[in-house]
């Protein structure tokens, strides 16, 4: 079997990091805890799971900072996670059955579990390389959204890390795009992308939507984050009620893939808005007709595929005076998210004309 090592860097994050090893702490061989310079109880916390802990001087970069962690594993495979990332119970049997089995790939990959709604839904995930063989000397890149450039034979699993923030980030990574922008760095496209949506949620919208024009003017930059852009310059158009503006973003995607249904859910919205039930019937009974893809790496909402256009096509089918059809879209709504309040306000109202 092979062993494991946890990585990690870690700043005044006692609220969070007992909740992450103890979700992990019996499956790992060994944790490594880089500190860049907490003030509270975290080195303490780390110190009860016997972690290695690393004191590391913060110099603004992310990246820096994650590959001194990797070059304090010693065990086969690493293991990489957030202070704020949890495994849960399905999810660490799944680590568990993995690490027996581990040996010949050079990396594997995991969902990451980032949002879920009110009632626990995942409203937003996507893939990461999770696990990388240690001797491949892999190295993380960016100074702020870092990735890990991978290479080789890699595996994709159908397990998750869960992501459990409770503090935000504020404009921490914003200031980092513009403290780098006042030095000259030169950004590419995929640190253009990025600092175009610190931008955009940080409400610069202005100066957010040059910045996500610039990047989709550029012949470089990853296909999924460019259909993300054209989804956040779709919705920024939307809230100004300039759908026409608005979908031709959303049309823009299908110029890097296939439909997807973030784009078919908000296409069918905008038509909604515009009272054009057709065409929104159209492009929402395509959302739920489109299947998320597993091994897709690029940021996926899965409520785009399933419930919510459920929700808008009954809306759609009630003011075209179709009833049963309302109903029936109410109740494929109501199968996967029976506690959502419009769904339950949509149940009382059917209930109270006569129907179960």
């Amino acid at each position: 079997m092979a062993t494991l090592s946890l990585c990690m860097i870690v700043k005044d994050e006692e609220d969070v990091l007992e909740r992450c090893l103890s979700s992990v702490s019996d499956i790992v061989d060994e944790m490594i805890i880089v500190d860049t310079g907490s003030t509270d109880k975290t080195i303490a916390i780390a110190d009860k799971f016997h972690c290695s802990i690393y004191a590391y001087k913060w110099i603004h970069d992310f990246a820096a900072a994650r590959n001194y962690s990797f070059s304090k594993a010693t065990k086969d495979y690493i293991l990489w996670l957030d202070a704020d990332d949890v495994l849960l119970e399905s999810d660490r049997a799944k680590l568990r059955a993995l690490k027996e089995k581990m040996h010949d790939a050079d990396a594997y990959s995991m969902f990451y579990h980032y949002a879920t709604d009110e009632q626990g839904n995942v409203t937003l995930r996507f893939r990461r390389h999770r696990i990388v063989k240690r001797i491949k000397a892999f190295k993380w890149h960016g100074f702020v959204h870092e990735y890990l450039q991978v290479e080789g034979h890699v595996v994709n699993t159908d397990i998750a890390i869960t992501h459990k923030r409770i503090h935000q980030a504020g404009d921490r990574n914003l200031r980092l795009y513009r403290q780098k922008e006042e030095e000259g760095y030169p950004f590419d496209a995929r640190d253009t992308y990025y600092y175009a949506k610190e931008l955009y949620d940080n409400a610069r919208y202005e100066d957010a939507i040059k910045k996500f024009n610039e990047f989709l003017g550029m012949e470089t930059g990853w296909i999924e984050d460019k259909i993300a852009a054209c989804n956040k310059l779709a919705d920024y158009y939307v809230a100004l009620k300039n759908y026409k503006t608005s979908r031709h973003y959303l049309l823009k995607t299908l110029e890097y893939d296939t439909p997807r249904g973030e784009a078919c859910y908000r296409l069918g919205c905008s038509y909604q808005e515009e009272n054009r039930i057709q065409e929104a019937i159209f492009w929402l009974t395509l959302a739920t007709n489109l299947k998320p893809p597993d091994d897709d790496w690029g940021f996926m909402d899965e409520s785009n595929y399933t419930w919510l256009p459920h929700l808008q096509l009954c809306l759609c089918y009630y003011d075209k005076g179709d009833l049963n059809e309302a109903y029936r879209h109410h109740k494929l709504a109501q199968a996967y998210n029976p506690k959502d309040k419009h769904v339950i306000y949509n149940q009382s109202y059917f209930k109270s004309i006569g129907y179960p």
